[in-house]
């Protein structure tokens, strides 16, 4: 360090944080290395109001209790050090002394970097070094309009996507290695964006990274912040997008984390009906208390702005929006209107949204919201929480009850498929096939399916056709591209000798043959939320379980017919009433060969018939192979 740079936290700072509006507090808080009269150290702050005293306790001075207290700043409760000589990369903790002498020791709420589990100590870490090479990404990605671009988003768990073969117990690649070989197969499938699951720090790999102590440090299981930092700058100069699950709804009460940071109820609500989840044994956040929110905004904003994140997916948000929720009676209190609504943490999502799409346009912020709560994605001047897209999970729950019924008994679920497009345009969704479906005994998509192994696979090419047709931006698991057979774990790579397997090499290159059509098919994305962009042809022939519609673009250039067979009946003759009289063009079918199908005879020109069908004065015939999607485009 060549110039003076101390970090200092002033009284405006104070100020600021204490009314819940210090959107980079990260940049005072925590540690930063820096210069104090001319000298190299390290600055230390921490909010702790209820502590008596304060240590930072480390590597630096032999993690003495005693060498390094710090000094209580004006009345808000921080505490503040620069200790001369600490290097980066050094270990650190904050000793917590209360008015009853009862010590505690805590890792840094605000700290970028942590030891490797089992370990909880925090470590310094400069950001300030990276030099990012994206900036073309970052500004084409400001001028788009996400509701009218393809997203096909591979949700990815980096510790189990694929194992090193070095040999160590945990068998990680490094942020580095992974994004190296990420990068090539999400570019061969291809998808649009990667959704990486449990980033920041957590002690439990069993969590998943839900269960998070660390908000501002990605985790050191796969190496450092500027590790990870590589990671999305190569994503982004190969033009895939970044997607973080963030986690504000919950934390855990792991000794060392935020739970009764200060011998009180700092970060969590007091009330234990209101800051814990029985079933969840994790604590709430006080949504109402000025810091906590400015902790957690800062926090978003930090992944923005310094990680150059793409988007968030906000877990569990039904877990916040309702008082009651996963909550027996007598143990939670009704809001001052006498209702179960969680009044802070709505306005938390208004204002946490309202400065990232003020500041951030380019940013998605992604709900997991599993309830008919309104307005999810509506703007928070409407009185919407102002999320940009909300996971359908109406859609992939009737989605995956159908897929695992007999053929037999689909004519009477037939709704299942249909009805999420009655209340389609209510908000902007993305359709979830997640990894909170091929956990817990599930089992995974391929076999959820009945029948036969073979039938197994063709139900479920024609149902992600479905899925790919239906309006909606879409997400997969990692694995379900390829058919998976067992269910994740956390604790072993996916199972990718199973592409050595004809069936599972065919679903493999029909989802690559899929995701290519919908990212080169405006008509399959641009217009996602409306009935200008959807047509049913036939919604109603529920006794052959046979669903055909059409999607649309704006410009009428060019238009796709879908038509998906889900019974393992042939229909040699099958006649589907069509929007114009014009010639239809086959560009996929789920039955090919190449794909694990029968390889059925499917024309691959078909000219409309003058004629009354589905109440359309034109129709095509084709043979309809059993548990079939063909497309067409017009």
């Amino acid at each position: 360090m060549d110039t003076e740079t101390t970090i200092f936290i002033s009284d405006a700072d104070q100020y600021v944080f204490g009314q819940g509006t210090h959107y980079e507090i990260y940049k005072k808080l925590g540690a930063h290395p820096c210069k104090k009269d001319g000298k190299d150290g390290v600055f230390f702050a921490v909010w702790a109001p209820n502590a008596k005293e304060i240590f930072v306790i480390g590597e630096f001075n032999g993690w003495d209790e005693g060498a390094n207290a710090m000094e209580r700043i004006g009345e808000g409760g921080i505490f503040t050090a620069f200790i001369e000589g600490v290097e980066e990369g050094q270990m650190y903790k904050y000793m917590l002394v209360l008015e009853n002498g009862t010590r505690l020791y805590k890792a840094d709420p605000y700290a970028n970097y942590a030891e490797m589990r089992p370990g909880t100590a925090s470590k310094v870490y400069d950001l300030s070094h990276f030099k990012w090479t994206d900036k073309k990404w970052m500004t084409e990605r400001a001028k788009k309009d996400m509701n009218k671009e393809p997203m096909a988003i591979y949700e990815c768990h980096i510790g189990s996507w694929m194992k090193h073969p070095d040999g160590t117990a945990d068998g990680f690649y490094n942020y580095r290695e992974f994004a190296d070989r990420m990068v090539e197969y999400l570019k061969e499938m291809p998808y649009t964006h990667v959704e990486l699951m449990g980033i920041a720090e957590f002690p439990f790999d069993g969590s998943w990274g839900y269960q998070v102590t660390g908000y501002y440090a990605p985790t050191s299981r796969y190496g450092t912040p500027d590790d990870f930092r590589y990671l999305i700058d190569l994503f982004h100069k190969n033009g895939i997008g970044v997607i973080l699950d963030w986690v504000p709804a919950h934390f855990p009460r792991d000794a060392h984390g935020l739970c009764e940071f200060d011998g009180t109820c700092l970060y969590e609500h007091p009330d234990k009906r209101l800051g814990e989840h029985p079933d969840w044994g994790t604590k709430i956040f006080n949504y109402s208390k000025n810091e906590v929110r400015n902790f957690l905004i800062a926090n978003a904003l930090f992944w923005i702005r310094e990680f150059h994140i793409d988007g968030l997916r906000v877990d569990a948000v039904a877990s916040m929006l309702y008082l009651d929720y996963g909550k027996q009676d007598g143990q939670w209190v009704a809001n001052k209107y006498g209702g179960n609504e969680n009044l802070d943490a709505i306005e938390f999502f208004k204002h946490l949204n309202s400065v990232i799409r003020g500041t951030d346009s380019g940013v998605m912020m992604i709900a997991e919201e599993s309830t008919a709560w309104p307005k999810v994605t509506a703007k928070p001047e409407d009185d919407g929480l102002g999320f940009n897209f909300k996971w359908n999970m109406g859609w992939m729950h009737d989605f995956c009850e159908y897929m695992k019924l007999d053929p037999y008994f689909r004519k009477d679920n037939h709704y299942k498929l249909t009805f999420a497009m009655s209340y389609n345009s209510s908000e902007n969704y993305i359709l979830p096939l997640s990894h909170d479906e091929v956990v817990h005994l599930k089992c995974s998509m391929v076999n959820k399916m009945p029948g036969y192994e073979v039938d197994k696979y063709a139900n479920l090419r024609a149902l992600y056709a479905f899925m790919f047709g239906h309006e909606g931006k879409k997400l997969l698991f990692m694995g379900q591209e390829f058919a998976q057979e067992r269910e994740w774990s956390e604790a072993r790579e996916l199972d990718w000798f199973l592409l050595q397997n004809p069936l599972n090499k065919g679903m493999h290159d029909f989802m690559s043959e899929l995701l290519k059509l919908y990212r080169k098919s405006p008509c399959l994305y641009e217009i996602d939320n409306d009935w200008l962009g959807f047509e049913w042809m036939n919604a109603d022939d529920k006794d052959r379980s046979i669903y055909s519609f059409v999607r649309r673009t704006k410009d009428g250039k060019q238009h796709m017919l879908f038509i998906i067979n889900m019974t393992p009946v042939e229909y040699p003759e099958y006649q589907v009433g069509v929007p114009m009289n014009t010639q239809y063009k086959l560009v996929l079918s789920s039955d090919d060969e190449k794909f694990g199908g029968n390889g059925h005879k499917i024309p691959k020109a078909l000219k409309a018939k003058k004629g009354l069908c589905d109440k359309r004065d034109q129709y095509i015939t084709l043979a309809l192979p059993p548990l079939t999607a063909v497309i067409y485009t017009f």
